[in-house]
């Protein structure tokens, strides 16, 4: 694990980020990197991002693991917390803290849920983090809660990376997420503010520090 007595460190590039994980996955046979973030801060794009930068450089050696796939069924939810779905109690931490146990010791292939936004469910085995996948991009909000059950995975991380968005952008992006599922302005605001953005806010005050500040 790297230190963080001297973290963390502020970055602005795509450039700059993928080799810092290129240089610090030097010599590991698995190198997990914690990408975290508020909801709205583009976890997706930024982890897409990186892994066709880290591929061009690394030719199969990289994967990304969405956190979203550890979504609680609708059905498992139910009505009473299927309103604030996207809070961290709707997610199966403790699933994904065992599959990323599984995937740092790198001896057999790892299957992972991903989400599927349109259906609003997770797609069991959906991704399949392979031998030949050196550096494991694991991208969500609830990564670096300083919170259990989410605590238990830090430890998992040899690399930690937060993505720094102010609240205006973030507001616009969530507000633009729900106009594109379809609601109406009133309802996609209400959305934007009532339940992302208090999860925002709880990310950002009750998250460990990261080794890396993504601006």
């Amino acid at each position: 694990m790297m230190s963080t007595a001297t973290y963390p460190i502020q970055v602005d590039s795509l450039t700059e980020v993928s080799r810092r994980i290129i240089d610090a996955a030097e010599g590991h046979h698995r190198f997990l990197v914690a990408l975290a973030g508020p909801p709205g801060a583009g976890k997706s794009y930024r982890s897409e991002q990186l892994f066709q930068a880290v591929e061009a450089q690394r030719p199969g050696q990289t994967v990304v693991v969405p956190m979203d796939g550890y979504h609680f069924d609708n059905a498992v939810l139910g009505t009473e917390q299927l309103p604030i779905k996207g809070a961290p109690q709707t997610f199966d931490a403790e699933g994904l803290r065992v599959d990323l146990e599984r995937i740092r010791c790198a001896d057999t292939s790892v299957a992972v849920p991903v989400f599927d936004r349109p259906l609003d469910l997770a797609r069991a085995g959906g991704r399949l983090v392979t031998l030949e996948h050196r550096i494991v991009i694991v991208e969500g909000n609830y990564l670096l809660l300083d919170q259990g059950p989410w605590r238990a995975l830090h430890s998992l991380f040899d690399l930690r990376v937060m993505l720094d968005v102010d609240d205006a952008t973030l507001e616009r992006r969530l507000v633009e997420r729900w106009l594109d599922m379809g609601l109406d302005a009133e309802s996609a605001r209400c959305k934007a503010l009532d339940k992302d953005m208090p999860n925002a806010r709880l990310i950002k005050t009750t998250s460990i520090p990261p080794e890396l500040v993504w601006r």
